[in-house]
């Protein structure tokens, strides 16, 4: 788990030590509240979990340093489209 913060890609996927270690406390925040997990692991803590949702591109900083989450298109709850539909 911590051998991903040694690692260039996660520091430079946020921009740099100081955004990463913002986000990684703003999220660790959100789940310690009980917010949703957006990534499994295999390890069952919290800073797992926030090192995979940003591997995942799941969350970032915005300009602002507001912790944004990406929203994934939920296709469970869409009704079919029985129009496109050929006979």
């Amino acid at each position: 788990m911590l051998e991903e913060l040694k690692e260039e890609e996660i520091i430079n996927k946020v921009g740099g030590r100081f955004r990463l270690s913002i986000l990684m406390q703003k999220r660790l925040v959100q789940l310690n509240a009980g917010s949703r997990p957006l990534a499994e692991t295999k390890e069952p803590n919290n800073m797992a979990i926030v090192i995979q949702e940003i591997l995942q591109d799941k969350i970032y900083l915005d300009d602002a340093e507001e912790l944004q989450i990406v929203e994934e298109p939920d296709t469970e709850d869409e009704a079919p489209d029985f129009d496109s539909i050929e006979e």
